[in-house]
Order: structure tokens, then sequence, then C-alpha cells
């Protein structure tokens, strides 16, 4: 049994599939990246916005209920205010051109935005957090091997319109779901089924965000609303 080996799998397909977009992208005038850009962000759109209802609708008796509102509006709002008081979007945005200044990548205007639109899509989700657990406690690798199967695909198409940055994904997807799994046998406890619903609802929503920035840049931070996913956990444990 090898711990970890289901983060590892998931790094080589963001790897893999965003050489394959970056291989196909060059072939690519500048139109047709913005309207594949474009095209990826509607995508994005709605896988969000199916995460965020499947969780939010229920169906009892002939009609639609809906649920999780108050724990919704509670966790970004408070989780809002934490990641603008630390400004996490700056540090995302600071550790790109980091990334863009080691890798001799001066001349690509949209590495930045490729890196972090990237890293929100593949990095959050209840996937991510239940394959690490699984691959931590029980080494079972399948749960993260089917999400870098979705995530080398989000990538590949990604890469062919925002550049090399998207490949870069790959680190903080390895960082967060490597340290979920070396640390699985304590979160275990916290992460119940209530826990990972509101995580998969709140996850889902940051996405949306994702999708709607690829079309209008620069509408919503993600990277700020990220306390909201501890929060709407937290709220599953104590409410």
């Amino acid at each position: 049994m090898i711990i970890g080996l289901g983060t590892l799998i998931n790094v080589a397909c963001i790897i893999a599939g965003g050489t394959v977009g970056l291989c196909g992208g060059r072939f690519l005038v500048p139109r047709m990246q913005d309207t594949i850009m474009k095209a990826t962000g509607l995508c994005i759109l709605f896988v969000g916005l199916a995460g965020t209802l499947e969780q939010m609708l229920a169906v009892e008796g002939d009609h639609l209920t809906s649920g999780g509102t108050a724990m919704m509006i509670v966790s970004f709002a408070l989780g809002a205010a934490i990641g603008e008081a630390i400004d996490l979007d700056d540090r995302f945005e600071q550790l790109g051109i980091w990334l863009k200044r080691k890798t001799g990548s001066d001349d690509d205007a949209s590495f930045v935005n490729g890196f972090v639109s990237t890293s929100l899509t593949v990095g959050i989700g209840a996937m991510a957090i239940v394959g690490s657990i699984q691959d931590g406690i029980l080494g079972d690798w399948s749960t993260l091997a089917l999400k870098g199967a979705l995530d080398a695909v989000i990538v590949c198409v990604m890469s062919a319109s925002l550049g090399r940055g998207c490949v870069f994904s790959a680190l903080p997807v390895a960082v967060i779901q490597g340290s979920i799994t070396l640390l699985a046998l304590p979160l275990r406890p916290i992460m119940t089924e209530a826990a990972l619903a509101n995580l998969s609802l709140v996850g889902s929503m940051l996405i949306f965000c994702v999708g709607v920035n690829l079309i209008w840049e620069k509408t919503f931070k993600p990277a700020n609303m990220l306390p909201a996913v501890v929060i709407a956990v937290v709220w599953a444990l104590v409410a």
C-alpha cells in the first residue's frame, strides 16, 4: 500500500493534460483562444451550478425543497471577511508572479490568470477531500485517479487558451491533497456526511465564481472566499 499514490496520479494527469493543451494551443489564433476560454468558463459555470443545486435541492413528495441557505450565507460572509483580511487572492497572485519569473515566462501575459483560475477549479471540492482521506487511511487511490482524469480534461482545455500557467496548478493540488492524505486519520472524524455536503455546496459555488471570472474577468475574488469552506465544515460540526 503506497500512501499518497492518488495525489501523484492526480498531479501526473494535470501535467499530462496541460502539456497536451499547450501543444494544441500553439496552433490557435488569439481569437480562437479567447472563444475557447469563454466556452470553458461557461462549462465551469454549469459544473459549479449543478454541484450547488445538487446539494441545495431535494425532492419531497411531488415538489422540490431547498436547504442550506443559512449555512451558505454565513459561510460566505465570514469566509469572505477572513479572506479579505489576509488577502488570499493577492497571495495566490504573488505565487503566480513568482512562478512566472522562476519559469522564465515573463512574456506570457496570461500566466498568472491561468495559474490562479485553474488552481481554484481543480483544487476545490469534496472529491479532493474524500479521495485524499481514502488514500491516507485505506491506501485507496481510485477516487483521486478518477478526479485526475477529469482534471486532465479541464486543464487541457484551459491550457489551450490561458497558457502554461495552468500546468502549474499541479503544485497547489499536490500540496493540498498531499497534506490532507498525511493528516487523514485526525481529519476523518471531522469529515462527517454533513460536513462533506456543506463542503461540496460551498466548493461548487466557488467553482461557479471561477467560471464567471473566465467570462467576465475580475468579477469575483474566489481565493478570498476560500475560508468559506472551513466555515462550512465547522457549521456541520456545531449545528
